[in-house]
């Protein structure tokens, strides 16, 4: 086909999602901006987003190995990264004890004391860090807020109707039993009770911020299930709380005064005052024996310190692997997104974003599928390591089959499971709740859209709403075949990428063919969307004698043969007989 035959969405109610691009879990998700496809006037669908261009990144991270190290080095850099790390413990506290009445003369006041015990740059660099890690904090509280709150209304809606009530798509039933209602009810004390001391604190603007993590603190009760002795334990502890990052300046040399790398790799650090006395190089510094290269990047690094720009640096310590490592950042200029209407000329290929694979379908610029549906699998068990890097290993192969379509734009549902994380609104579903909460909506995002920009390609977020439920009920028994089997998430990519083009996901049957009576093309504009029964077959207009036959599965001639019309005035061979309207024989 030249062009797809489509017109509405579909007549259909949500169903009960599959997967976590499911439609149910993000249809209280967001504000809708604008109808996509409007709803047939006997359902009530919310309103659909409109698609948009997601924006690129605007930042970069490298990181390489230490490598060559000799002792001494490795004590001076453990020296230097505990005192910054004591004096970044006390300018944290001095922030959250100043809470929302900060301002920026306490600041300078706190980089003044710090300074006289390091340096201004790192100084300048605490001090940013630590008005980072509380603004984290308090974005933190404002979602556990949210969530909190989401509970409690969850939990009292329930807790109003009888119990063993049935519930609705949007709104939940009743408890099951009278022993469940009663539990219920004493969570929601205990759910108000936390609200109100979350409440409090964010009214006085008061955080909890652990320096290394709340998680490592927690192993030092449990080191038996975390394997591992209170050695390691307390070597990975103070590591963890160590301060070794140091911001990029512009103008100077390298683009970086405190942490210093050439090109050649030498790698060079500026002590604090009170460990001056530890230096091997000129101007206070301490060169390291060992030189870094960084293998990815390593080019567009090596422009940028040659023009003197800005580059942020830290070293870190991994206590597991026995190993030190050096990571370089720096930030990119805001790259203009490409307009939606360019992203769609060559064709979109569609993602479907599941709990254990990325199903991907290439839709031409009309919206009919090509060719085959594609699955790209990853497992996300194990360290988080190991899971990042299934992600990646998975978004890398989806490039490429991208690049290969000749598209340059990737559709994906806009996925955000904030409000469906909780237990209170699923109830039971204890599986649900954990692969919901398992999988990596925020970093797959920020993977595709990073790696998807380095290979020249744009990312258009859609309105995950309904995809799953219309795609499987309008797409997967057509495209399904002798040599190809369609599974309900390869019927969902066909609608996202359907979406992203501007085209609804309804599919239209096929027009009939020419004859002397009906011509190609009336049929576009037969029904509104409202009308049940639009889709169906045409039944026919009359009743033909071969038809009649193949109905009542007769092989014989319904009629006798008639004299040739060639013939002039020649009579008929077959006799008509009137029989009586009483002769019921």
């Amino acid at each position: 086909m030249s062009q797809s035959v489509v017109d509405g969405e579909a007549d259909a109610d949500p169903a009960t999602p599959a997967h976590p691009g499911a439609d149910d879990v993000g249809d209280e998700l967001r504000p809708a901006a604008g109808p996509d496809e409007p709803p047939p006037p006997m359902q009530s669908i919310r309103p659909i987003s409109a698609p948009f261009v997601a924006a690129g990144p605007s930042g970069v991270a490298v990181r390489a190995r230490l490598k060559g190290l000799t002792a001494d080095d490795e004590w001076v850099l453990g020296e230097v990264g505990a005192h910054l790390g004591s004096l970044a413990g006390r300018d944290l506290k001095a922030r959250c004890e100043a809470g929302t009445a900060h301002d920026a003369d306490q600041w300078a006041a706190r980089k003044r004391e710090l300074t006289g015990e390091s340096s201004a740059r790192w100084a300048g660099s605490i001090t940013k860090a630590t008005h980072d890690q509380w603004a984290l904090a308090r974005r933190c509280d404002l979602a556990h807020l949210n969530s909190l709150e989401a509970g409690i209304a969850a939990v009292e809606q329930r807790l109003s109707v009888p119990v063993g009530q049935k519930g609705t798509r949007r709104a939940p039933g009743g408890y099951r039993s009278r022993r469940e209602w009663f539990h219920k009810s004493r969570r929601l004390h205990t759910l108000k009770d936390r609200l109100a001391r979350e409440q409090a604190d964010w009214d006085a603007g008061k955080v909890h911020v652990v320096r290394g993590g709340k998680r490592l603190l927690n192993n030092r009760h449990h080191l038996e299930d975390a394997g591992l002795t209170e050695d390691q334990w307390r070597a990975g502890w103070e590591a963890g709380r160590w301060f070794f990052q140091a911001d990029g300046e512009s103008g100077k040399r390298y683009g970086n005064q405190t942490i210093r790398v050439t090109p050649d790799g030498e790698v060079s650090v500026r002590l604090p005052a009170p460990l001056a006395h530890l230096a091997n190089a000129p101007h206070g510094r301490y060169l390291l024996t060992s030189r870094i290269a960084f293998a990815h990047r390593g080019a567009e690094w090596a422009d940028r310190i040659g023009a003197d720009r800005a580059v942020a640096y830290r070293i870190h310590h991994d206590t597991g692997r026995g190993r030190w490592y050096l990571t370089a950042s720096w930030q990119r200029p805001a790259v203009q997104a490409i307009p939606l209407e360019t992203a769609r000329a060559r064709g979109m290929v569609g993602v479907d974003t599941n709990a254990d694979h990325l199903a991907a379908y290439h839709l031409d610029t009309h919206g009919n599928p090509i060719g085959d549906p594609q699955r790209f699998d990853y497992d996300l068990t194990g360290a988080s390591g190991h899971r990042d890097a299934q992600v990646r290993h998975a978004i890398t192969g989806l490039l490429h089959w991208a690049r290969r379509c000749g598209v340059i734009a990737i559709a994906i549902e806009d996925l955000d499971f904030a409000g469906a994380k909780t237990r209170e609104k699923h109830g039971r579903r204890k599986r649900f709740r954990q692969l919901i909460s398992g999988f990596p909506t925020g970093k797959l995002k920020a993977r595709l859209t990073s790696m998807a920009a380095e290979a020249g390609l744009a990312i258009v977020a859609v309105d995950p709403a309904y995809t799953s439920m219309w795609g499987d009920q309008h797409w997967r028994k057509p495209l399904t075949g002798k040599n190809r089997q369609m599974t309900r998430h390869d019927a969902a990519s066909v609608a996202i990428g359907r979406r992203a083009l501007g085209h609804p996901i309804r599919r239209r049957t096929t027009p009939p063919h020419h004859d002397q009576s009906d011509r190609r093309g009336h049929r576009t504009v037969q029904a509104d969307r409202g009308v049940r029964g639009r889709e169906g077959t045409r039944p026919p207009v009359t009743d033909r004698a071969h038809d009649a036959r193949r109905r009542t599965r007769t092989k014989r001639r319904t009629r006798g043969t008639s004299a040739s019309k060639t013939v002039r005035d020649a009579r008929s061979t077959g006799t008509w007989v009137q029989n009586s309207l009483l002769d019921t024989v």
